[in-house]
């Protein structure tokens, strides 16, 4: 079917043809059409007509349409959540809510244009305060969400390196690693660079120092990632041992914290971590269909680290009047909108307004808040374990030991998969745990289960109840 010409697009401007007529005169072309034929090869242009729905004019016909459409996902407010796996439910004061949606912080570019200082203190105080939390001096603007700071952390190890004159070519992390992220980093460093996976031991899941010496020795290794806790849900208690042997073999050592658990679990930079990265999601971000994610990198006050990072940095500096201080970005020569394509590499911006929830998140919390946050989850995370595990035919905390937030449940002993399980909680109400038989074959039948501080009793009793119900059948 041929478009109108005269058509006018509802949410295109200066889609009205006289409009079009006048751009595409002065430009000096015939149709829309002849520039993208200008610039695209022939055998990549896409000749037909997309397949696409006609436009709906009526913002009240579009907004019932898209509602339509949003109506049949069910919410974690609906049904009981146990999901977790790198995205969390957490409470969310208000006040996140109620600053975030303010249209200054909300509707401008990337939540702090080029002058505006009030968005760029915003900034600053959200670096400052993940600095106190993390006990780091340098505290970056924020990435899109874990994978991409994991990435970029494990890329500014290798130019660290390579600006030390010892160039490397490897990169090693657990094989408990959270397996999207291991997706993402394979894909961002490049395919010259060799990912190694260090083997875990199979009944605490803790890295084997003994094959992390060994892979640190055959390899011309940058740098040693591990998570605390880990992906599987258990406290990594060798982090100070996985640093010492990184340095032992001039490799850095870049950690990923929980940052709902720093209330009560040590820094890993003051356990040897070179570098800290992760995701301020349980910082004031509520669960949604995508999005609401950003990360975070930071380290101590190290210039050769500084110089490598690809993200902002934000900074306070004295102006002409006594007691006043002005916002800014500092080095801004390092990230792609400061050097375009030399930088050190391409980053976004449209998480700042993340950064500002954060920064409002943990203002509200303050540091006894978040102590009794990660408090609560350890307690009630344990109660999960110690009430589950009553369920016969189940294997709960498969690893044993502490665990913050998440435990692995294995099904083996039911004859029935996790994908079954998790369709017969759903008829119940209930969102069952990640199931990790996919990336994890080794765990058999197992999926990730996680409690959070709103988990109540009441929701553990009815995931015990459903659980022993579909285990009999």
């Amino acid at each position: 079917m041929k478009k109108d010409p005269g058509f006018v697009h509802p949410y295109m401007p200066n889609s009205v043809p006289a409009i079009k007529k006048a751009m595409l005169d002065e430009i000096g072309v015939e149709s829309v059409e002849a520039i993208y034929k200008s610039l695209i090869p022939d055998d990549l242009l896409y000749k037909e007509r997309l397949d696409l729905p006609e436009p709906i004019g009526s913002e009240y016909e579009l907004k019932r349409h898209v509602m339509g459409i949003l109506n049949k996902n069910v919410t974690t407010d609906e049904y009981i959540s146990f999901l977790g796996a790198g995205c969390y439910r957490h409470q969310v004061p208000a006040l996140c809510d109620e600053i975030n949606s303010r249209g200054e912080f909300l509707t401008a570019y990337c939540g702090d244009t080029y002058s505006d200082h009030g968005k760029m203190q915003a900034i600053f105080e959200y670096c400052s305060m993940m600095g106190e939390l993390l006990d780091a001096e340098v505290v970056s603007y924020t990435t899109y969400d874990a994978s991409q700071s994991v990435a970029s952390s494990l890329r500014m190890a290798l130019r660290i390196k390579e600006a030390e004159g010892r160039s490397k070519d490897t990169l090693l992390i657990p094989s408990t690693m959270n397996p999207e992220i291991v997706s993402q980093v394979t894909q961002y460093v490049g395919r010259s660079i060799k990912i190694i996976k260090v083997e875990c031991d199979k009944k605490s899941g803790l890295m084997d120092l003994a094959d992390l010496s060994a892979k640190l020795k055959e390899n011309k290794t940058a740098a040693v990632f591990y998570e605390n806790p880990s992906y599987l849900g258990f406290f990594e208690t060798q982090a100070e041992g996985i640093a010492d042997r990184a340095h032992q073999y001039d490799a850095l050592c870049v950690a990923q914290p929980e940052t709902a658990s720093l209330g009560i679990v040590e820094s890993p930079l003051n356990l040897g971590a070179d570098l800290v990265c992760g995701d301020i999601q349980p910082l004031g971000m509520h669960v949604q269909f995508g999005g609401g994610q950003a990360g975070f990198i930071a380290c101590q006050q190290k210039q050769e680290y500084v110089e490598q990072f690809p993200t902002y940095m934000y900074g306070i500096a004295k102006t002409k009047q006594e007691g006043r201080f002005g916002w800014g970005r500092a080095m801004n020569y390092r990230c792609s909108h400061g050097s375009r394509e030399n930088a050190n590499e391409y980053f976004g911006t449209e998480t700042g307004l993340w950064a500002i929830t954060a920064a409002v998140y943990l203002a509200s919390m303050g540091p006894k808040g978040m102590y009794e946050l990660g408090e609560s989850i350890v307690q009630k995370t344990k109660y999960a374990i110690l009430d589950l595990s009553e369920v016969q035919g189940l294997k709960v905390n498969l690893f044993g030991g502490a665990n913050f937030q998440e435990f692995v449940v294995n099904f083996d002993e039911t004859g029935k998969s996790v994908a079954e399980i998790n369709g017969a909680l759903l008829e119940k109400g209930i969102f069952g745990g990640k199931d990790l038989s996919g990336d994890f074959p080794q765990l058999g039948q197992s999926a990730l289960y996680c409690i959070s501080e709103l988990t109540s009793e009441e929701d553990v009793q009815a995931l015990k109840s459903a659980l022993a119900e579909i285990a009999r059948r």
